[in-house]
């Protein structure tokens, strides 16, 4: 009698045959349609551990993790795929799926593009919509490759894609204390925007975040513009410097401009020293007439900055011109110290979130992590999920990531921060005028 179920027919063809692998990868194609995503993670495993270089099961099993909301998990599969061999469309597709929810836009986009590019039949119509990729120049999207449009264009010179970042400050373990300053700097200030007025208090301002790489500068600013919904434009050192004379001041104004049409709006500098070093270092009048530029839209002197937010982020900040750091410019000088112990804590609980874990110690493997900064700390996750795909690729059964996995990778991860300290002790040691550094002396444990 045929089975009107094709479910209990596999599964009845599999105690006949269990180790045929194409019934097994049928079974968890068909549970995977229909939804049923523990059994069709099952499936495929048990899949994978009869043909372990199967791509075609891998790819598979991660795109049930996706629909599971596994996307660490997911992520941490395709990651290998596209790293190995050609990579299909559909784990390109995938790939750029996975970016997207994590917030990696330009990586999704190029990754998306190149999988419709190879198979035409893989366009999904909503995720194109929201990519903003494939569609014809009027379209009435404000999304372009990724990318929102701009409210206004600038005729010539320099100008930067908008963004609107959907990570917020939950999305960044530790901290505390700096998200509090940039609360009372930068948030309270829009969303309570009568009562400040009353007490004369302009809407906006600048920032100044300095502290060794890898501790989150960056990903906290991108993270203020997320928490008050603004747009975000990051300006790098190449955004704004021309060779010829006078260009590199235009195109800097024409930055400002666009953030103020587009207020409110987060402007960040990254590696602000890059654009804003002491004059008396400098040879040339060039420079010199760029900083007075980025002093002169600092203070509005041409323009009203209400609404505009402007954050900056350095790592030398002793090259920094004092200029910067008057009132009403980057009156806030806020350290980003490596984070402590609790802060690390809760770093590594935000990296292992969605991944396959068992009972992990957070607190113990802070410990063995004293120093690290934040990219530190993803090397290490990182370092002891390559050794579990490693083993699991040998036997065929994947297995959870223990405190032991990731202890045993925090021993082979040096931290990158103590090389920026050593320039950094000088400076508060010998040239900290005005207590500049007093933070840092005290992280240092020195006064």
């Amino acid at each position: 009698m045929a089975h009107s179920d094709p479910l209990a027919a596999l599964r009845e063809a599999l105690v006949v045959s269990p180790d045929n692998v194409p019934l097994r990868q049928h079974l968890a194609e068909l549970l995977l349609a229909r939804g049923e995503l523990a059994e069709a993670e099952t499936a495929f495993r048990q899949a994978i551990a009869l043909a372990p270089q199967s791509d075609e099961l891998k790819l598979g099993l991660a795109n049930t993790f996706l629909q599971q909301g596994k996307d660490s998990a997911a992520l941490a599969i395709v990651e290998t795929l596209i790293r190995g061999r050609t990579p299909s469309p559909k784990t390109n597709v995938l790939y750029a799926r996975l970016l997207w929810r994590a917030g990696q836009v330009a990586d999704a986009v190029a990754q998306y593009k190149l999988g419709i590019e190879q198979d035409p039949a893989l366009v999904d119509p909503e995720l194109s919509q929201r990519m903003g990729v494939g569609l014809p120049d009027d379209s009435p999207s404000d999304v372009v490759e990724g990318k929102l449009r701009a409210s206004h264009e600038v005729e010539g010179g320099a100008h930067i894609e908008m963004e609107r970042p959907r990570v917020t400050f939950k999305d960044i373990g530790g901290m505390e204390a700096l998200k509090e300053e940039i609360r009372l700097k930068i948030i309270y200030p829009l969303q309570h925007a009568e009562l400040y007025r009353s007490y004369g208090k302009s809407i906006g301002g600048g920032l100044l975040m300095y502290g060794p790489p890898g501790c989150g500068k960056t990903h906290l600013a991108r993270a203020t513009a997320g928490e008050i919904d603004a747009t975000f434009m990051s300006i790098g050192i190449n955004d704004v410097l021309d060779m010829w004379i006078g260009n590199s001041e235009r195109n800097l104004h024409e930055l400002f401009e666009q953030a103020r049409q587009n207020a409110p709006c987060v402007l960040f500098f990254d590696e602000v020293d890059a654009l804003g070093a002491r004059r008396s270092d400098m040879q040339h009048s060039a420079g010199r007439h760029l900083i007075n530029q980025f002093l002169s839209e600092m203070d509005g002197v041409a323009s009203q900055n209400e609404g505009l937010l402007i954050l900056a982020a350095t790592n030398a900040p002793w090259h920094v011109d004092p200029a910067f750091r008057r009132p009403g410019r980057f009156d806030r000088v806020l350290f980003v110290a490596p984070p402590d112990l609790p802060a690390r804590a809760e770093i590594l609980r935000i990296l292992c979130r969605g991944k396959p874990c068992q009972a992990i110690e957070f607190e113990q493997i802070a410990k063995k992590a004293d120093q690290f900064s934040g990219a530190d700390l993803k090397a290490l996750v990182d370092l002891a999920i390559e050794a579990k795909l490693q083993e699991a690729l040998k036997t065929g059964t994947p297995k959870p990531l223990t405190t032991g996995d990731l202890v045993a990778a925090a021993g082979k991860v040096k931290p990158t921060t103590r090389e920026w300290f050593s320039t950094a002790r000088n400076y508060a040691l010998y040239s900290n005028q005005g207590g500049a550094y007093d933070d840092i002396l005290k992280y240092l444990k020195l006064t």
